[in-house]
C-alpha cells in the first residue's frame, strides 16, 4: 500500500512538471525589426507592437489591461461545424486603453491572434499581430485608438477563421456587430443538411443547360440616321462615374480619419497628394526620356 502511495506521489509530480513546461515561453527570445515588428528564430511574431506612443485623439492612458487569450481545436467542440477557435469571442475595452494580449496556442500547429483595422499612421501595417507555432505563448501590447469601434480579430492562417477562429474587439461601445461570429452573431452562409446530393446535382446542371442556351449579346450599331446623344449632355458619363466613386469612398474616408486630429487628417491628405504628384512626375518623366530615345534613332545626326 505505502509502495502504490509512492509511485502515485511520483506520478503526480511528474505529471505536474510535463504539464509546467507544456508551453514554451517566446518573449525573451524576441529581436527588434523595427516599426515595432519582433521575431524569433523558433517562430514566433509580434507585428504592431506599441507601448508608448498614444494614438492621435488620446491625451493620456485610459486604463492598462491584460488578457489571456487560448487559441486551439478543444475551444471550437461548442460551435457544430467548426474546427478551430479562440477560448473568447468578444471583448471589450475603453478607447485609449494600454492592452497587453498574452496569446497562448494549445494546437501542435501555427495560430494567429490578428486585430485589424488600426490606424496606419501610428500602426504601419493597420494591424496587431501575435503569431506561434504550438504548443507555446507570445505577448504583445498595444495602445487602443480613441471613438467607438468594433474591430476584427482572427487568425489569417488558410482556412482558420472560416473554420472558426474569429472574434470581435469593441473599442467603447463598438459601432456594431461584426457576422459569423460564434456564438455572438448568425453566420452570413447558413449550412444548409436538407438538400439531398442527387438534387444538388440535378440543379447545378439545370442551371449549366439554362447558361448555355442563353444567347450570346451582340452590341447594336446605330444605323444610318439615328440621332446619337450629344457630347455636351448636362449630366455626361464621367460626371456620374465620379458622383459613384465618390459615394463608394465616403464611407471608407470617414472610417480612416475616425479618432484624427484635423492636424493629422492634413498630414495625412498632403502626404497622399506628394505620392500622387510623385507617380506623376517620374511617369512624365519616363515618356519624355522615351520619346526622346525614339528621336534620337529615327534622326541619326542628331
Amino acid at each position: 500500500m505505502v509502495k502504490l502511495l509512492s509511485v502515485s506521489i511520483l506520478l503526480l509530480v511528474f505529471s505536474t512538471a510535463i504539464k509546467a513546461v507544456d508551453y514554451q515561453e517566446h518573449d525573451g527570445m524576441l529581436m527588434n525589426h523595427g516599426d515595432g515588428h519582433l521575431m524569433d528564430m523558433a517562430g514566433g511574431m509580434v507585428m504592431g507592437q506599441n507601448a508608448d506612443t498614444l494614438p492621435g485623439g488620446c491625451d493620456s492612458i485610459s486604463e492598462t489591461k491584460e488578457i489571456t487569450v487560448h487559441a486551439g481545436h478543444k475551444y471550437a467542440e461548442k460551435f457544430p461545424g467548426r474546427m478551430f477557435a479562440f477560448d473568447t469571442q468578444e471583448f471589450n475595452f475603453k478607447p485609449c486603453t494600454k492592452l497587453t494580449v498574452h496569446f497562448v496556442n494549445e494546437d501542435k500547429i501555427r495560430h494567429q491572434w490578428m486585430m485589424h483595422g488600426l490606424p496606419k499612421y501610428l500602426y504601419p501595417k493597420g494591424m496587431f499581430h501575435l503569431e506561434i507555432s504550438g504548443p507555446a505563448k507570445i505577448s504583445g501590447t498595444l495602445i487602443l485608438p480613441p471613438g467607438d469601434k468594433t474591430y476584427l480579430v482572427h487568425c489569417d492562417i488558410a482556412q482558420h477563421m472560416e473554420k472558426g477562429m474569429k472574434a470581435q474587439l469593441k473599442v467603447g461601445k463598438g459601432d456594431g456587430d461584426l457576422p459569423s461570429i460564434p456564438g455572438v452573431t448568425a453566420n452570413v452562409v447558413l449550412d444548409d443538411y436538407n438538400v439531398s446530393l442527387p438534387e444538388l446535382i440535378s440543379t447545378a446542371e439545370a442551371e449549366a443547360k439554362t447558361a448555355k442556351d442563353l444567347p450570346i449579346a451582340v452590341a447594336a450599331t446605330p444605323t444610318p440616321g439615328t440621332a446619337t446623344p450629344k457630347d455636351d449632355a448636362f449630366i455626361s458619363g464621367m460626371t456620374v462615374i465620379g458622383l459613384a466613386i465618390g459615394l463608394l469612398l465616403a464611407p471608407y474616408l470617414a472610417k480612416k480619419f475616425k479618432g484624427m486630429s484635423v492636424s493629422e487628417i492634413i498630414a495625412y491628405i498632403f502626404e497622399q497628394i506628394r505620392i500622387i504628384v510623385d507617380w506623376t512626375v517620374a511617369l512624365l518623366s519616363s515618356l519624355i526620356k522615351q520619346i526622346a530615345a525614339k528621336k534620337n534613332k529615327i534622326l541619326p545626326g542628331n
